[in-house]
């Protein structure tokens, strides 16, 4: 009987995991219509090029960088991106508060409220979009219109593995209150 419920959770877990590894959050429709902000997480290539480049097309008002380094300034991003020094002066926050994707949630909520956005763009990897998207839909009040924006990427299988096993114990540890 034990053995019958292990093969069986087994059995979910593998099928769980395909279902994943073809199910990756996808870039945002090209007619997606203009919202207030966009909303960046740091950690993964072509996430804040993204961002940067949504917020020069005019697709938002603002940019909140969010788990940045406290370290980096807006001139680095500047010279790293060669952006424009007056759109990041005006409309880029960097978020420091933050360092995994739970608290990336949170610091965004609380920017999210202090500017009185009722829409933003989430921007990350296409891997880690479930995950984001779980944190991000818990974080903030359902009238605020969150769009998935996901940043195409080849992950290996090391990278897939791990992110959805970080994805099921966090749904595992809500689920279970801890």
């Amino acid at each position: 009987m034990i053995a019958r419920l292990l093969a069986f959770v087994a059995i979910i877990y593998v099928l769980g995991f395909a279902l994943f590894a073809v199910t990756l959050g996808e870039p945002a429709p090209a007619d997606t219509p203009k919202v207030d902000a966009i909303v960046a997480i740091t950690g993964g290539k072509g996430r804040i090029e993204h961002a940067a480049e949504l917020l020069a097309e005019g697709k938002a008002k603002r940019l909140l960088i969010a788990g940045a380094d406290p370290s980096v300034r807006k001139a680095d991003l500047v010279a790293r991106l060669h952006a424009p020094k007056k759109l990041f002066d005006c409309c880029v926050d960097l978020g420091s508060e933050s360092v995994d994707t739970r608290s990336n949630a949170e610091e965004a909520r609380r920017w999210v409220e202090r500017h009185h956005y009722k829409s933003f763009r989430l921007v990350t990897s296409d891997w880690h979009m479930r995950r984001a998207r779980y944190e991000f839909d818990r974080q903030l009040d359902s009238r605020v219109t969150i769009i998935p924006d996901a940043v195409r990427t080849e992950p290996n299988f090391g990278t897939l593995f791990a992110e959805y096993n970080k994805y099921v114990l966090r749904r595992l540890s809500v689920w279970l209150d801890i």
